[in-house]
């Protein structure tokens, strides 16, 4: 009986636990494209695209729209994008080192690849700023309708919002997933509630569901049709999200809430805002809360203001994320990582990236004061990173899954297609406004490239007077300096050479410890290294040894939890036994072949206000001495 009721107890905790992670993924991942009915038919009708409000043009912007969440969404992020996990993850880097894997034949094209998706990630960035702006400008401005005279006061109040939602992201994913799921699910079912109540009163606007309404819609207004998808692509904000929030919740847990519950609902709401149109047309100027009753307006304008604060929380994770990808393949300088979960290894915090979109948000919504302001700036970077994913997801069909070309060529042509037609909708907004988020994409694609670039040029530089291993230890075996006890750990990239920190140690010590350890940590393509490739050891007499780390980009890089696997006799990593040694490296800007001179005092200053390897690899702080060089460019 006992063993029964237990194993009841099992089947109901691992069917809660599906049901807890899709409600979660709801409240993190969907807020985005769950509130882009707040403004998307606003800014088709009432904005500045000259849609007439009427049958034929209710009839095709909902057409649309719904075969846009179609194949946008469902067919190419939820069935297709969303498979190309890196081991679990997600997002434009984790789809760049997919690519980068899978054209490793072809040189010419991986840099290209690799140059694309470090754009797309730029982008990136760029719409994470906006997207919160947007969102809860234009769910405060329902407060208009209800109460006169809070014009004045709608941005301020969005200040407040937003700074608080920046304030509590140090508490994680996991609790703000569980605390904003609820939320979200009733979020969903008042849209589709509202949807329902307008569609009873005009159910003839299901025809819509015709695609033929969309394609008689670009032939009766050939210059328009192109033009209006840079509104209709406000329906699709969040779809990259869905990807880049992928390592936080999984796969099955982010296709199951679209498809059972955020599909449905955006619908229902979409052609609930449309009947409403056909019946009055002046409710254009805000269709969504004017679809509500006017006793509700004041309780939804509350529930989409929390529905909006969760919309940025889908781009934010999504740029932490992406963030600590972007550290682990060596395109941005080392950050402080906080984990913020015990359970799943992808729900992390990032201080700096954290505080500096929260400027960006505050900048955009002090300039562009509202909704209809940004939504004229808004799909650039959104576009162009959904361009870029079609991109990057081709050359993994094709070269790492070796999909049928004659199966995945004219399915990549479609995304291909579609997503080049959404942006070229939204290039002419760069003059409206849009330049914001595309000179943030271009100043941070300059800082990663300088960054990597950087790097590489460092590591030659330090190569050009490096001593080969074995001629030290020949020189060691011929005048042996005095050995103290204990571990010495060289951090190196070179694993070939001797670093510059046991030179300097050796000259100003006289000193060399019984076991010396030259350690070079590797990053690889993949989310995760299993413990049994860790790490790779090789013996070179006389006390030295080669140890080579390997991790994951998603990877904790926690060196001595690491070392701890080395078991070797001859090897003793003991807390107290061990002595890590860094080097720190000061770089100089000179007239060396290399970068031009402003990027490489723009390397410089970078790597001088970098996280260290001391926290970054978790070294314990009493055992590490750090040393200095100087290194021209």
């Amino acid at each position: 009986m006992g063993q029964a009721s237990s194993q009841a107890a099992g089947a109901e905790h691992s069917a809660a636990k599906p049901l807890s992670m899709l409600v979660a993924a709801v409240g993190v991942v969907y807020g985005d494209i769950g509130t882009s009915p707040l403004y998307t038919l606003k800014e088709v009708f009432a904005g500045h695209y000259g849609v007439p409000v009427n049958h034929d043009g209710v009839f095709g912007i909902l057409s649309l729209i719904f075969w846009s969440l179609i194949w946008v969404v469902t067919i190419k992020y939820v069935l297709f994008v969303l498979r190309a996990d890196n081991q679990g993850e997600g997002g434009i880097m984790a789809l760049t080192a997919l690519a980068r894997r899978a054209s490793s034949r072809y040189p010419k094209l991986q840099t290209v690849l690799v140059i694309l998706g470090l754009i797309g990630a730029a982008l990136f960035y760029g719409d994470s700023m906006i997207t919160p702006a947007i969102s809860v400008l234009s769910a405060v401005e329902g407060l208009e309708l209800a109460f006169d005279g809070l014009e004045r006061w709608v941005v301020p109040m969005a200040l407040v919002v937003l700074v608080a939602l920046f304030l509590i992201q140090k508490h994680g994913t996991d609790r703000i997933g569980k605390l904003f799921g609820p939320v979200m699910v009733a979020w969903f079912l008042v849209l589709g509630g509202l949807g329902i109540s307008g569609i009873l009163k005009h159910p003839e606007v299901l025809s819509a569901l015709n695609p033929i309404w969309g394609v008689r819609f670009f032939i009766v207004h050939p210059g328009m049709g192109v033009a209006i998808l840079g509104a209709v692509v406000l329906a699709l904000t969040g779809a990259e999200a869905l990807y880049a929030d992928m390592g936080h919740f999984g796969r099955k847990p982010i296709a199951r809430a679209w498809l059972i519950l955020v599909l449905p609902a955006l619908v229902l709401n979409y052609f609930g805002q449309g009947a409403l149109l056909l019946e009055n047309p002046e409710a254009a100027r805000n269709p969504f809360y004017l679809l509500a009753p006017s006793w509700a307006l004041v309780p939804l304008v509350v529930l989409a203001t929390l529905a909006t604060v969760i919309a940025s929380q889908a781009v934010i994770s999504g740029a932490f994320s992406l963030t600590r990808q972007a550290i682990q393949l060596g395109y941005i300088p080392r950050m402080h990582i906080q984990h913020t979960s015990s359970a799943e290894q992808g729900q992390i915090y990032i201080g700096a990236v954290n505080w500096a979109l929260m400027v960006g948000v505050i900048l955009l919504v002090i300039g562009f004061e509202s909704s209809g302001a940004l939504a004229s700036a808004y799909g650039v970077a959104v576009t162009g990173t959904m361009l870029i994913t079609s991109i990057l997801v081709s050359a993994v069909i094709l070269l790492l899954w070796k999909w049928p070309p004659l199966l995945a060529v004219p399915i990549l042509i479609g995304f291909l297609l579609v997503d080049g037609l959404f942006f070229a909708a939204n290039v002419p907004k760069i003059i409206q406004g849009g330049a914001f988020p595309v000179l943030a994409g271009i100043v941070l694609f300059i800082l990663m490239t300088t960054w990597k670039r950087g790097k590489e040029l460092l590591v030659d530089r330090l190569d050009e007077g490096a001593l080969p291993l074995p001629i030290f230890i020949s020189s060691i075996r011929v005048q042996p300096p005095h050995r103290v006890q204990g571990t010495a750990v060289f951090l190196t990239a070179r694993s070939d050479a001797v670093p510059h920190a046991l030179l300097h140690n050796l000259l100003h010590n006289q000193v060399l410890h019984e076991q010396v350890v030259l350690l070079t940590v590797v990053y690889e393509d993949i989310p995760r290294v299993p413990p049994s490739r860790r790490f790779e050891v090789e013996a070179h007499g006389e006390g030295f040894f080669r140890v080579i780390l390997h991790f994951g980009f998603t990877d904790e890089p926690d060196v001595p939890q690491a070392l701890k696997l080395c078991h070797l006799d001859d090897l003793d990593f003991s807390p107290m036994r061990t002595t890590y040694f860094l080097s720190r490296e000061t770089v100089i800007a000179s007239k060396l072949e290399g970068m031009a001179r402003w990027r490489e005092a723009l390397f410089a200053f970078m790597l001088k206000n970098a996280n260290g390897n001391l926290r970054f690899f978790n070294l314990p702080l009493n055992r590490v001495i750090e040393l200095g060089t100087q290194v021209e460019m």
